[in-house]
């Protein structure tokens, strides 16, 4: 009864059977017709002796035949149009990727020509990228003065995502430490075995500190054969950045100081690309470029199966066709 009431799954594999349910109103009618162009087998004079009589039970209830034999012929239609529930079950294989998405999260991530600035809008175009990439394995990796994993690669991206939002500039011990951003992220790859490891590193300055050099974390990664994208972020020339002074924050220009060759370097050797990011639409087109060059092989098969419902139909069609004809020469048996 459950298949019969799921709707979303049920089809039929003969439904031109059900045109004869057009056959049950031109019944109806025809009976009517007929009940109308009926003649009187007795004539009377007057019905001044019989106007009183009332009709026994098996006058009231004769109807009741013509409503079995419809009843009879609505479920044989269905019955013959073969309802049945589907059941469909699919078989993914994917070739996925293991991602790690490294973010400079320094202070000088909070400036502002970006919108609303350079962190919360790398975190909403890496959270819509994550999305676009189902079927693969991110992690998510932050630096500053110092690096940490935020979220080893996962498959659950509801997880992932969360740790993305919570990301705030000022976790970490200032300062820009593009070796340890990399290193980090390697590191969460190292175990992979997945066809292709990635890496994206966003930053906004040059390396200045941090225990291991990016030249360093270069090799390891091509020991990996980890391919590595980079992304400068920042506008051309001057940026507004927020700067706390004996009268509160206030907003000061300063120079955009970004180490080009060095994300160029890091980009080129391992496979990779460098992008250059001055607003929050490039930065978006960024991650489509990378999604594009980075696709990820699915296939999926699926595998239908039905369960036949007609047998009930026929029973009660059936059931209703004898009970039609049982009292029709038993308890409704007529001389005429």
């Amino acid at each position: 009864m459950s298949a019969l009431m799921d709707w979303k799954h049920l089809s039929f594999a003969h439904p031109f059977y059900l045109g004869l349910l057009l056959l049950i109103p031109f019944m109806i009618w025809w009976q009517a017709r007929g009940r109308k162009n009926n003649n009187p087998a007795l004539r009377l004079t007057t019905l001044q002796g019989v106007q009183h009589m009332k009709p026994t039970a098996r006058v009231r209830f004769r109807p009741a035949l013509f409503a079995l034999r419809l009843i009879a012929l609505a479920f044989l239609a269905i019955a013959l149009a073969r309802p049945r529930s589907s059941n469909v079950t699919e078989s993914i294989d994917s070739e996925g990727i293991d991602i790690v998405i490294s973010l400079d999260v320094s202070g000088s991530m909070l400036a502002q020509d970006f919108k609303p600035n350079r962190i919360d809008a790398a975190k909403a175009i890496a959270l819509d990228f994550i999305d676009r990439r189902p079927t693969d394995r991110i992690g998510f990796v932050i630096f500053a003065g110092e690096s940490f994993t935020q979220c080893p690669i996962t498959i659950d991206h509801n997880v992932l995502k969360e740790q993305v939002s919570n990301v705030k500039s000022g976790a970490l011990v200032d300062g820009t430490s593009i070796g340890m951003g990399l290193a980090t992220a390697v590191d969460r790859l190292r175990n992979s075995h997945a066809k292709s490891k990635v890496i994206i590193l966003l930053t906004d300055g040059v390396n200045n500190t941090g225990l291991i050099d990016p030249n360093t974390a270069l090799e390891i990664a091509k020991a990996y054969k980890v391919r590595v994208y980079t992304v400068g972020i920042g506008t051309e020339g001057q940026a507004p950045y927020p700067v706390q002074t004996p009268f509160g924050m206030q907003t000061q220009m300063m120079p955009v100081q970004i180490d080009e060759p060095l994300l160029r370097q890091i980009a080129g050797q391992t496979g990779g690309k460098y992008f250059r990011a001055t607003g929050n639409s490039s930065m978006a087109a960024i991650y489509q470029e990378i999604d594009k060059m980075e696709k990820t092989r699915v296939e999926i098969s699926s595998y239908k199966h039905y369960a036949e419902l007609f047998f009930p139909f026929a029973c009660i069609a059936l059931i209703c066709l004898a009970l039609e004809m049982l009292l029709r020469y038993t308890v409704f048996r007529s001389i005429t």
